[in-house]
């Protein structure tokens, strides 16, 4: 008997991991709006239909998907929820495991098997809904998943395994989905994909990232296009000039180098060299002196000395970047590296990650105080307590600095609208403005 109440056949759809993911969830929920479904987004006291989209990348990630699916199971047990589907990189990866450990869950789908899942869930796949969603970020913003899987032979990484080969979407068909996203009122357009850079080499043979960013920037209503996730290695150098000469284009790129010791890089299978890696980031500062780079890193990783690592610690130093995170080494089954020995101590690898992040800190508190006394175009993202809480160019959501408006009596900013400030104090990772226009 049920314990709690519920709207029958109410779909709730649970979402782990990463914007990629998020995109996923948005795409089967417009699919469930449009054959008439109920559903929502991490509803709390909604759906006696649960599907949770899980994340399988690392073994933290791993393991607050099994953790959640295990809750949801239990609430099903109990009675709470009337049926369980569990979809996503993790059931994608390890789909007999799953099905032999977690008995309770109705069916597991993996990362390709949309229609199927959709079927279980009484709805029909509709080919003609290109560009439809159910968007769960604020409508100012909106990922725009522009390419599925890679093909990259990085050593480390598990997503060829979870999302297959890199599968380019046509131009058209993305400026149709930005065009419907632009007329709900979206203004920001962030760009996502395993591998941004390797962009239409399977559909126009050629890499043509800067032709898409063309036909985007003429979208009207769209104001900012951000890029995340560049592979360095045969970056397409036309894109510069793009973000150049268009003012739609942010200056920021987010390019995951993970690691600048040339032994590291080759056992990574990175295709590159501290010397190329330093020659892309500075035809990048040579080209746009003012961009954000945000990059990531991995420490700990098998065989990575002091030395090696005292070589990333000098160079993060030296490169000052704008914005940049850490993971410590997950040792991940089927990949490359996972057949040599992961031999650097738990506690070493976050021991590296700290330090390194002491020294960003540092750097991201450096740049921040250089912004004082800068004005700056701020679009606004929420209020929260007495400040209206906003991003320059350089900052992406939920990952970067925000731009913090004292919420005055006489000052109201509207979510999702654009204004002018002036930066007047600045913390490690947030800004203090005033409200210029």
């Amino acid at each position: 008997m049920r314990t709690k109440q519920s709207e029958k056949n109410h779909i709730n759809v649970i979402t782990l991991g990463c914007s990629k993911n998020l995109y996923d969830s948005e795409v089967l929920m417009g699919q469930l709006k449009a054959n008439g479904k109920a559903v929502s987004h991490e509803s709390q006291d909604e759906g006696n239909i649960v599907v949770i989209n899980t994340c399988g990348f690392i073994d933290n990630a791993k393991e607050e998907s099994v953790n959640t699916i295990l809750e949801y199971a239990k609430k099903k047990e109990e009675g709470d929820i009337d049926k369980l589907f569990v979809t996503g990189c993790l059931s994608e990866r390890y789909k007999p495991d799953l099905e032999r450990e977690i008995t309770d869950v109705d069916a597991y789908f993996g990362t390709r098997d949309l229609p199927l899942l959709l079927k279980a869930l009484g709805a029909d796949y509709k080919h003609e809904l290109v560009g439809e969603r159910l968007t769960t970020t604020p409508k100012h913003f909106a990922y725009l998943k522009i390419a599925e899987g890679c093909d990259r032979p990085c050593s480390f990484c598990a997503i060829p395994l979870m999302r297959g080969k890199h599968k380019s979407k046509p131009i058209e068909d993305l400026v149709t989905e930005a065009e419907k996203l632009a007329a709900n009122g979206t203004k920001e357009l962030i760009l996502i994909a395993q591998d941004l850079t390797y962009y239409g080499l399977d559909l126009y043979k050629e890499r043509v990232l800067a032709k898409l960013l063309k036909a985007l920037a003429k979208v009207d209503g769209i104001e900012w296009i951000r890029l995340h996730y560049a592979f360095p290695t045969g970056f397409p150098m036309d894109v510069l000039e793009v973000m150049k000469n268009e003012p739609k284009i942010c200056n920021y790129i987010d390019i995951p180098l993970q690691h600048i010791s040339d032994p590291i890089l080759k056992s990574m299978r990175r295709g590159t060299t501290f010397k190329k890696t330093n020659d892309l980031l500075k035809a990048f500062r040579e080209t746009h002196p003012d961009m954000a780079i945000r990059t990531t890193l991995i420490c700990g990783y098998p065989g990575e000395t002091e030395e090696d690592f005292q070589i990333l610690k000098d160079w993060v130093k030296e490169t000052r970047f704008n914005r940049l995170g850490v993971f410590t080494y997950s040792h991940e089954e089927n990949t490359h590296a996972y057949n040599l020995e992961d031999d650097v101590p738990a506690e070493v690898k976050q021991a590296r990650v700290d330090e390194i992040m002491e020294i960003q800190q540092g750097i991201s508190a450096e740049l921040n105080a250089a912004m004082v006394g800068n004005t700056y175009k701020v679009l606004i993202d929420r209020k929260e307590g007495k400040y209206f809480v906003g991003r320059t160019e350089f900052d992406s959501p939920d990952v970067d600095n925000e731009v913090l408006i004292p919420a005055n009596e006489d000052t109201y900013l509207r979510q999702g609208d654009f204004y002018q400030v002036e930066v007047e104090s600045a913390g490690d990772y947030d800004l203090y403005a005033k409200l210029i226009s």
